[in-house]
């Protein structure tokens, strides 16, 4: 079996090869000690106000009470719908207390997108930010949801704050749609009417569903992965004991530009390092990034998780290099590949290795990670979290050795419960306790991993696989590229071919230039056929490259 595993014998020093995912019964067992552990430490803090410990503890307690004086019972979802503000850790906490199962919903949904997902799951109450109620007036009539409590972006800051951040935010950059919800209440008064009631003992167990997180949607209509008490537990878990050996508890500050309904910054934030008594500073909206600079600049931060284009873009801001880094000791990437120009330059810059780390929604998310210490590789996802195994699994089934090309699959405590109401799709992608993650890779001989491409991006040209990844790291590194996306667009002659969409760095690039950098580069069938040179790329709300709407938009006639 070891031979199978090489990875168990080269973790980083420090850091065990299991975890106990029953060392807790629940989430709230967890949250309970840590706040009474972490006491008056601050918590979370967003825009120039800190909560503590103690003061995230009795406002979810009071909205936990108020969520079941308005009847719903455990096993209920509510909809978290709103950016990284104070407001999301005491709903979620509150909710998870109140036995509730917690559905987080982007704020950037269409109302189709909302609807969708309402539907699918059940929802039967939502939090939602006051700049998104319009979305839902038009759908809220065909969905379960009868509570309904709106908050405003600058709701728990102090009062004169209050009333300017909400002033700005409504009238001078008319942020807020009108919109029109009848019995709705405000998230300061849902605390308030919540202090006179008592939240009641509510039993929580190991394998109750208590988070519904829905997949981007990116290749159709997106899924629930029902994620349990253990499988959040044992991610958790997994995650402090890779960042412990290099953590002080209730030291550590985190950047959080990430939004926390994202399972990346979901459970590595709110989750592992809150309990950990770090105190994450939340950035509202992490595309500002004078907001982002200005939080790194106020504070000495330790521990910075983002993805590769949040990476990319601070390094070509002219103010960030003025930051002082010299706290800053823990960097992950995830959500996406990291560009090995991007992770050097990082470096060069920071001085902190940019450490790359791999999951899905499904395992919650965590399946692998470079070791912490230095000792990772470019390029790699690193060697997988404890009490996880991973393979690569050929098209036939055949179990793949080290450097042969196929899919891998993992298997461990955090992969999720199923896809909520899809049994057949929970079925295609479990099989005997191992994930079908969909990703292309291949495990070097000494167990590091390394991420191929996503089989549905991969480009067929004339037989030959060719990943967008191995593209747009090419491209990366050309001097007058700021991003690069590559895509697979139909061909009469080769069935299909390269296409690539470009942002320029520097005004001067051509379309000759690209091409010659490539077939530098590139083996000819890889080399793109076309370029176009676009303002921006679109993007999912953590900053990953869409290439399905490139490719749309790329074979629209």
């Amino acid at each position: 079996m070891a031979s199978e595993r090489p990875w168990l014998n080269i973790y980083a020093k420090g850091v065990p090869a299991h975890i106990d995912p029953d060392a807790y019964g629940s989430v709230v067992q967890l949250l309970e000690e840590t706040f009474k552990k972490y006491g008056a430490k601050p918590a979370f803090k967003g825009m120039g106000k800190a909560l503590t410990y103690q003061q995230i503890d009795r406002a979810s307690r009071n909205f936990g009470a108020y969520l079941i004086s308005r009847g719903l019972q455990p096993g209920d979802k509510i909809a978290l719908m709103m950016p990284n503000l104070l407001q999301y850790p005491i709903a979620l906490f509150g909710a998870l207390r109140a036995g509730l199962v917690v559905v987080n919903t982007n704020p950037l949904y269409t109302p189709r997108e909302m609807k969708h997902q309402f539907l699918d799951s059940g929802v039967k109450a939502i939090v939602i930010a006051e700049n998104f109620a319009a979305n839902l007036q038009k759908v809220l009539p065909d969905t379960q949801i009868r509570t309904v409590i709106v908050t405003s972006i600058g709701e728990l800051l102090p009062c004169v704050k209050r009333t300017i951040v909400n002033f700005v935010v409504r009238r001078i950059k008319r942020m807020v749609p009108s919109y029109r919800i009848p019995n709705t209440v405000t998230f300061r008064q849902a605390l308030r009417q919540g202090r006179a009631f008592t939240l009641p003992d509510i039993p929580h167990n190991p394998e109750d569903v208590i988070l519904l997180q829905y997949t981007g949607g990116t290749t159709g209509l997106s899924k629930g992965a029902m994620l349990t008490n253990r499988n959040l537990i044992a991610n958790m878990l997994q995650i402090r004991a890779i960042m412990e050996p290099v953590l002080e508890q209730g030291r550590e500050i985190i950047l959080c530009p990430l939004p926390l309904y994202h399972i990346f910054a979901f459970t590595v934030n709110c989750l592992a390092l809150f309990s950990y008594g770090a105190l994450n500073v939340l950035i509202v909206n992490a595309r500002d990034l004078k907001s982002v600079i200005k939080e790194l600049k106020a504070h000495p931060v330790t521990i910075m998780p983002g993805v590769n284009t949040l990476f990319n873009a601070l390094l070509h801001h002219p103010d960030f290099a003025s930051v002082d880094f010299s706290h800053l000791k823990i960097t992950v990437g995830g959500g996406m590949a990291v560009q090995r120009a991007v992770a050097e330059r990082w470096q060069q810059v920071t001085g902190c290795y940019l450490a790359e780390g791999y999951g899905l929604t499904a395992t919650s998310p965590l399946l692998s990670v470079n070791p912490l210490d230095g000792t990772g590789r470019l390029g790699t996802i690193g060697l997988p979290a404890p009490s996880t195994d991973m393979r690569v699994v050929a098209e036939d089934g055949r179990i793949c050795g080290p450097n042969e090309t196929g899919e891998i699959q993992a298997k461990g405590p955090q992969v999720m419960k199923g896809y909520y109401n899809k049994p057949e799709e929970t079925d295609r992608v479990i099989r005997d306790g191992w994930f079908a993650t969909g990703d292309i890779g291949l495990m070097l001989p000494d167990g590091f991993f390394q991420i191929v491409d996503r089989k549905k991006d991969m480009i067929l040209v004339s037989g030959f696989n060719v990943y967008p990844n191995e593209i747009e790291d090419v491209l990366a590194t050309h001097p007058k590229v700021l991003e690069a996306a590559a895509v697979g667009i139909p061909d009469e002659h080769s069935g299909e071919v390269v296409k690539v969409f470009i942002v320029k760095r520097d005004k001067s690039l051509t379309e000759r230039e690209v091409m010659e950098f490539c077939k530098e580069n590139l083996t000819n069938y890889k080399v793109p056929k076309s370029v176009e040179f676009r303002q921006e790329l679109p993007k999912t709300n953590v900053g990953k490259i869409l290439r399905r709407a490139l490719r749309d938009t790329a074979t629209a006639p």
